[in-house]
Formats: C-alpha cells, sequence, structure tokens
C-alpha cells in the first residue's frame, strides 16, 4: 500500500464566464427589486391619496354632522313652535287655529276638594227685603171646589212673593233759571248756572257718565252705545257726542295719573306686563303696572326700555318687578320675580314636544313648592322652614340640570356670531341662570307665584281690540287707556265704576289713596 501525501485544497479563481453570470445574476435581482420598490413606491402613492379622499371625507362629514345638529335643532325648535297654543305657551288664544285647537287642559293639579261650594263658605241668594216698595194683594174670586163667591170669605191665610225688577227708565229734566236782578245803582247782575248747564239744552254728569262707563268700561262700540241709552233710557244722543265723552274724561285726569305713578313708583311690589295692540292701521303696545289696587296703562308703538322710561314708573321704580322673561325689565335696578304662570306652560310645552321627564317633574315641583307657600301663609307663617326651602333648591337644581344634560345648546350662532339657543335649551337657560327670581315666591311671601295681576289687567283691553279690532287714532287709543287706568283702579279700591266716572264729570275726580 502506498501512501499518498495529502495536499491543502486551495480555491481556483472564478472564470470569467462565472463572473460575468453573477453579475448578471446580480442585476436580475437588482431590477427585481426595484420593481419591487416602483410597486411599493406606487401602492404609497395610491394609499396616500386614499388617505388625502378620506381624511376631505372626514371633513366632509364632520361639516355634515355639524349640519344634521343644526338642523335637528331648528326642525325640534319648528315643531315646538308648530305645537305651541295658548294652553302650553304664551301665545294668546286669539292665536290659537281654530280648525286645529287643542281641548283645553288645565295647569291646576287635584286640590282634592269636591267641585262646588266648599263647607263654610257663605251661600249667595236673593233674599227677600223686610219693607218691599210695594205690596199688591191677590184674593181668589171663587172657590176652587164649590165654585161659591168669596168676595166676604174669612182670610185664613196668606202667602208671599217678591218679584224684583226694573221700573221704566226716564230722563228727568231739569230746567234752570238764572235769574236777573236790578240793583238801586242801575246795574243788572244775573246768577251763574251750574257747572252741568252748559247749554239752554244738554245732557246731564249722569248720562255723560253713563255713556263713558258704556264705551271704556262695557267696551260697546259707539253707534251700540247710542242704541242702548236712546231705546233703554230714553235718551238719543248722537254719535258724535259720544265719541267725545272719554276725552272730556281724559282731560280731567291730569293730575290722577301723575299722582298714580308716583304710587306705583313706590309700591313694595308690582306687575308688568305688555301687549300688542293696532293703533291708526299699525302694530302699537299697551304697557301695564299694576297692583291689587293700583292700575297704569301706557300706550307705545315701542316694545322695551323707551317706552318703559316714557310710562313713568319702572325708572323710579325701588320694589320687586314681576314679570314674564322679557330680558328689557333687566335693564332696571328694581329686584325681580318671574312669572310661574309662563313656566308651567312652557314645561307643559316642552313635555309635549320632548316626551322627556324632567319638563313635568319640574312644573310638579313648581305646584308643590307653590302650596307649601300658600298653606305657610294660611297658618301665619311668614317663611318656609329652613330645611324645607332646602331641599326644594336642592330638587330644583337637579332637575334644571337633567333638562341641560338631555338638552345641550345646539352648536348654532345667532347674530353677531353669539349662541342661539332652541327653545328647550333658552327655557332651560333662563330657569337657570334666574332661578333666584322663579322661586324668589318660595323665599319672600309678598311676592306671588305669577304674573297673573297684571294678565288680567290686559285681559279687557284684548277684548277691546277683539270688539273693535283696533283704535283709528293714538290720541284716541291713549284716551281709552287713560279713562280704563281711572276705572280700574277706582274698582281695585271697592268703588263703582259709573260712581266715580259720574264725580268726574261733576269736577270731584276721584283721588288714589296714599300707601301706608
Amino acid at each position: 500500500m502506498v501512501d499518498v501525501p495529502l495536499v491543502s485544497a486551495v480555491p481556483s479563481e472564478p472564470s470569467v464566464e462565472q463572473l460575468v453570470a453573477a453579475v448578471a445574476e446580480r442585476d436580475a435581482a437588482l431590477a427585481q427589486q426595484g420593481r419591487v420598490i416602483a410597486r411599493q413606491s406606487e401602492l404609497l402613492a395610491a394609499q396616500a391619496e386614499q388617505l388625502a379622499v378620506q381624511a376631505e371625507q372626514v371633513k366632509v362629514l364632520a361639516v355634515q354632522a355639524e349640519q344634521v345638529k343644526v338642523l335637528a335643532a331648528r326642525v325640534a325648535e319648528l315643531e315646538a313652535r308648530l305645537g305651541k297654543n295658548s294652553r302650553n305657551s304664551s301665545k294668546p288664544p286669539s292665536s290659537d287655529n281654530a280648525f286645529t285647537k287643542a281641548p283645553p287642559k288645565s295647569l291646576r293639579r287635584p286640590s282634592g276638594r269636591r267641585p262646588g261650594k266648599q263647607d263654610g263658605d257663605p251661600g249667595n241668594h236673593l233674599a227677600p227685603r223686610e219693607v218691599p216698595d210695594e205690596i199688591i194683594v191677590h184674593t181668589p174670586g171663587a172657590c176652587g171646589g164649590c165654585g161659591a163667591d168669596l168676595t166676604e170669605a174669612r182670610v185664613v191665610g196668606e202667602q208671599a212673593r217678591q218679584v224684583f225688577d226694573i221700573p221704566p227708565v226716564e230722563l228727568v229734566v231739569t230746567e234752570h233759571r238764572a235769574q236777573q236782578r236790578q240793583c238801586t245803582c242801575g246795574q243788572v247782575t244775573t246768577a251763574l248756572f251750574p257747572a252741568e248747564a252748559t247749554a239752554p239744552t244738554c245732557y246731564g254728569p249722569g248720562v255723560a257718565a253713563l255713556g263713558a262707563y258704556l264705551l271704556g268700561r262695557q267696551h260697546l262700540p259707539v253707534a251700540r252705545c247710542a242704541e242702548l241709552m236712546s231705546e233703554v233710557l230714553g235718551a238719543p244722543v248722537s254719535t258724535g257726542w259720544l265719541a267725545g265723552l272719554l276725552g272730556q274724561a281724559e282731560s280731567r285726569l291730569g293730575g290722577f295719573l301723575t299722582h298714580l305713578r308716583a304710587e306705583l313708583a313706590g309700591a313694595g311690589v308690582a306687575h308688568f306686563d305688555e301687549t300688542g295692540a293696532r293703533v291708526a292701521g299699525k302694530l302699537s303696545w299697551v304697557h301695564v303696572a299694576g297692583t291689587e289696587t293700583l292700575t297704569l296703562y301706557h300706550l307705545h308703538d315701542k316694545r322695551g326700555k323707551v317706552a318703559m322710561d316714557e310710562a313713568g314708573v319702572l325708572p323710579a321704580f325701588t320694589g320687586i318687578a314681576i314679570h314674564d322673561g322679557l330680558v328689557t325689565y333687566r335693564q332696571y335696578g328694581a329686584a325681580h320675580g318671574l312669572c310661574n304662570a309662563h313656566h308651567l306652560r312652557e314645561l307643559q310645552g316642552m313635555a309635549e314636544v320632548t316626551g322627556q321627564d324632567w319638563p313635568t317633574e319640574l312644573a310638579d315641583l313648581l305646584v308643590e313648592v307653590h302650596r307649601a307657600v300658600t298653606d305657610a301663609k294660611a297658618q301665619g307663617h311668614r317663611r318656609l322652614e329652613a330645611d324645607q326651602l332646602a331641599g326644594y333648591q336642592h330638587r330644583y337644581d337637579a332637575l334644571v340640570a337633567a333638562g341641560q344634560q338631555a338638552n345641550p345648546p345646539p352648536p348654532r350662532t345667532g347674530k353677531r356670531g353669539r349662541p342661539r339657543f332652541g327653545p328647550a335649551a333658552s327655557l332651560l337657560r333662563r330657569l337657570d341662570d334666574y332661578r333666584e327670581d322663579v322661586l324668589r315666591f318660595a323665599t319672600d311671601f309678598t311676592v306671588p307665584f305669577d304674573n297673573n295681576q297684571a294678565e288680567r289687567d290686559l285681559r279687557m283691553i284684548k277684548l277691546q281690540q277683539k270688539i273693535s279690532g283696533g283704535w283709528r287714532t293714538t290720541d284716541g287709543a291713549k284716551t281709552f287707556l287713560a279713562v280704563r287706568s281711572y276705572i280700574s283702579t277706582a274698582r281695585k279700591h271697592g268703588h263703582s265704576a259709573l260712581t266715580v266716572l259720574r264725580d268726574l264729570f261733576t269736577g270731584n275726580t276721584w283721588a288714589v289713596p296714599a300707601m301706608a
């Protein structure tokens, strides 16, 4: 066996062909990578383009979402406006659609009392007079059994019935004769006629007072007033004479109105409101300031502060002003109490439109507090217990917060870029910002629950509008309102409107008693 020596393996140099093949293979790989990179670049570019499109779509969707919120809020506002009527908002009954008018629905809660007269209340009936003005005796002529003559029969009993009636009304004509007497010096002196004798023939203060009463208190049109006075009273007055009566009355009321404004400005609590009225074919505003004993009407073509300043009460008023949510009243320095009758109607409207629970619960709470205050007053208390009041306030805050959570302010703006709130958010904002004024009736027993005093004072003005449709002239409207201020204030003091009007025409204008 022959040993073969080991020789180390030495790599041989690649051949040119191998190098060329390797370079070609590398170039092919690089080309493939280049194509892959190019493809990836194309994909990335496409993805970037898609992302840009998606980003643009996201912006569009955000704008659309914003528009949806705005439109949803607008739809809710329009639905709420469409659903408003006189029983669930501050709209007057005259604005209700007669063909779609909702059935009446009272805001009152059950009191537990039976309908009709309550136990202990005094009853009213036509009581007979002890001494009648006239007695007429009726005798039976013949027996109801045998038919015998009863002329000389013995009287064994008697029944009485009294008939209250109006006798025929006739004018009483009084002739005044002013004598002329001659003095020894030769001078002839004529006696003075009384103030009511203004012409050879004229109507007296009683007729004038009745005409003004029918026009200013009973709201009769001039022609119908003339008809009534002619047919019922035998006073064939002319429509021209009647039309001038209220102007004559107003000319005597300057001092009365000045004193009335001063008394209202010094009142501890006063009610304020305003209503639209047609005057000379245009919209004007009748403003009212009133208490339980005072009433002042003022006409202006504006609704806001200029009109309230000219009315002459609020600029000097230092008491508590009871009103609705009109922000103009906030420009005066008086304390404020908001009308909760308005809030109950608005909360009822919100419950009907939104179907949410907080409006009904908050309305029930306000009624509950009102009853508690009424009961406390009846028991002679001057305030609610501190714990009781705190509990009411806590529940009030919680319900307002629940409403705000369910109805956030819509993301839209009104004039000058300010937020414009929808109906629910607007109501909640007022209930939140002015919660002390909403509940002032519970913290101060001199403050009423609502502004019904002002609304009652304006009710007859709306009746006048319904009857006549408006006033033809501004002077005529101001005249009517001045006389109405006089009549309303006198009636609040327990005086007959007809009596104080007669006093007015005889030169003895009734004066407002000064506050104690």
